[in-house]
């Protein structure tokens, strides 16, 4: 069937920060007078509520027990961090532009309402896409197949006519493959191996002019 839609998940995918996730995490929590936390911590606590509001359960979650620490003003210099620090891709904003006269565009990202839509519009991209999804928005986070099928619901269209792009080798490409949508592995120095489930793999420097070309000849 031919390509009718197009997706992406967001973080490291289309957009990255220009400090690392891990600096900007202890920045923060100094910042909000919170003891230190590991990176790894953190990701836990995100992947437990991945269908939550707002950052404030990831940070009760890694504070549990400790006393004078503000979940919420602990998120809100998170949030603040990131947001700074984020950019797109290379020439991903002129590819959305371009792909979307072709195709249905969609987002599907995994994390808090309050904090996904914030990088949206940080990024200038409310618009950028005819279906936007938040998992904090969703009963399921990727990859759980509930959490594409809302994706496709909103698309309009059959997973067989989709096409999912992400870096994130289970709650992306596992993810998609498994809801019955063909995968494009995004790649990076220091990320996630190739999974043999991607139909494809594309380096994430190389993102913009590969991907109009490799969905021209699926």
């Amino acid at each position: 069937m031919d390509t009718a839609a197009v997706a992406f998940d967001l973080d490291d995918t289309l957009a990255v920060t220009r400090v690392d996730r891990a600096t900007l995490l202890t920045e923060a929590l100094r910042e909000a007078g919170a003891p230190q936390r590991s990176r790894e911590a953190y990701l836990q606590a995100h992947a437990e509520n991945l269908t939550a509001r707002s950052r404030e359960p990831v940070f009760e979650r890694l504070f549990a027990g400790v006393d004078d620490v503000d979940p919420a003003a602990v998120a809100e210099a998170y949030r603040n961090r990131v947001n700074a620090a984020l950019e797109p891709v290379p020439g991903v904003e002129a590819m959305l532009s371009d792909l979307r006269e072709r195709y249905r565009l969609g987002l599907l990202t995994n994390g808090p309402v309050v904090a996904q839509r914030s990088k949206l519009e940080a990024l200038g991209w409310t618009d950028a896409f005819d279906a936007a999804l938040v998992t904090g928005e969703l009963a399921a986070g990727k990859p759980e197949p509930a959490a594409f099928e809302s994706l496709l619901a909103e698309l309009g269209t059959d997973a067989s006519a989709t096409v999912f792009v992400g870096n994130d080798v289970t709650a992306d490409v596992q993810g998609a493959v498994a809801a019955g949508i063909d995968a494009v592995q995004v790649c990076y120095p220091g990320g996630p191996g190739r999974d043999p489930d991607a139909f494809a793999h594309i380096e994430r420097d190389e993102l913009a002019p590969e991907l109009p070309r490799l969905l021209a000849t699926r």
